[in-house]
Order: C-alpha cells, then structure tokens, then sequence
C-alpha cells in the first residue's frame, strides 16, 4: 500500500496526462481506503433502496447529487478552515458529532426502528428525492475534511503550484480528483437500482428489507466511527 502512495504522489510531478490520472487514483483511494469515506456506499445503497424501485437513470441522478454534495461540503470546510487560519479540513470534533447523529438516525431508519420520509414519503416535500441526496451528502461531507484532506494534499501541492501559471490545468487535476472520488458512489448507487430492476424489488420485498437492515447496521457503525475518532 506504501508504495502505491509513493508511486500515485510521484505521478503528480510527471507529464500532466499521468498527473490528471494521478489524481483520479487519489480520489479512488480516497474513498475505497477510508474508512469515514467508505461508508458513503452503504449510505447511497440504504437511501435508494429505501426509496422502493427506482429505476437505473433515477439511481444515477441521487448517486450523483449525493456524490457532489459530498464534494460540495468538502470544498466549502476547505476554504473556511483556510480562511480561518486552520489546517485544511479541521473543523473540530462537533461536526463529527453532529454528522454521526445524522447517520444514527438514518440507520436506525433503515433497520425500522425510526420512521423517517428523507427518500420518499408523504411528510418534507420540499427535502424529498434529489434535494434529499444532494443535502445527505452534505451533512456526511461536513465531517470528512480530516480524512479527505490527508489523501488530498499531494494534489492540492501541484494544484497550488499551477494555479497561477495554468488554472485550467490546476482546476482539471481537482476535477480528476472528484470524479475518482466520486465514481464508486455512482457505480454502488447505480447498480443499486439496476438489481432492483431485474429482481423486481420494491421497499417490502424481503431481499429489499435485508439489505437495507445490513446497510442500516454499516451506517450506525459509521456513525459510531466518527464518534471514536472525534473523541
């Protein structure tokens, strides 16, 4: 794994075809080897599960919305923390907490234990379907800065170094960036949707029912994750 990390930070000084493709590998290991990151996938899975049969293009546009407001946080806890004089990402340990509050509830919605309509029902019209991926992504990004930024640096190092010589460069190596990060969340939350066609699922199918509980029990222990490294 150490020398994948030398070679992927190594890759970010070479030609700017082999450092886009640099980033990319960092936005992937980003997510496949964090574990804050990595329960993104059960989140998007529990949240378009819950929502019943949703078909592929429907799947593709919550992944999407929730990746990028992942993202969206990310960059928004970057600047603010810059601007606040503070090491990029450190937002203290109450955003954690706040976070994995979230996440406890939305677990415990997808075991049955807590009734909630993020996804589909009747209550919270205005929050329902896209609006509700784009801001559950959100609240799970405000608590990712630490975790993302420790992957992030040796792009935001050529990135930062470029800006003012050649921004559209600098701006396609952070746009490589997110797309690697976000590509897994699309695929989970796409091929989501897709077993729900051919399998014919809807939210009370028995399978349905399983593997929201699994992802229910992934996301509380994500939850119970942040609180350990808050504390």
């Amino acid at each position: 794994m150490e020398t994948l990390f030398i070679r992927l930070t190594d890759a970010m000084s070479g030609a700017p075809w082999l450092a886009v493709l640099a980033a990319t590998g960092w936005g992937v290991a980003s997510l496949v080897l964090s574990p804050c990151h990595l329960a993104s996938i059960p989140l998007i899975v529990g949240f378009i599960g819950d929502r019943g049969r949703t078909a592929p293009r429907q799947a593709l546009v919550l992944a999407l919305l929730f990746a990028l407001g992942i993202l969206g946080a990310i960059a928004a806890v970057g600047g603010v923390t810059a601007v606040a004089g503070r090491m990029l990402g450190d937002v203290g340990p109450w955003a954690n907490y706040g976070v994995a509050a979230v996440l406890v509830m939305v677990g415990l919605h997808l075991l049955g234990v807590l009734p909630l309509t993020f996804g589909c029902g009747p209550t919270l019209p205005r929050y329902r379907g896209k609006m509700a991926a784009l801001l559950l992504g959100f609240v799970f990004g405000l608590a990712l800065g630490p975790c993302t930024f420790a992957y992030l640096a040796p792009v935001l190092g050529v990135v930062f170094s470029e800006a003012r010589r050649n921004p559209g460069y600098a701006f396609l190596l952070l746009l490589a960036y997110g797309v690697g990060h976000c590509l897994i969340i699309v695929l989970a939350g796409v091929s989501t949707g897709q077993v729900q066609r051919v399998l014919h699922w809807h939210e009370s199918s028995r399978s349905a029912v399983w593997l929201k509980r699994i992802c229910g029990m992934l996301v509380l222990l994500a939850g119970g994750w942040l609180v350990h490294t808050a504390s």
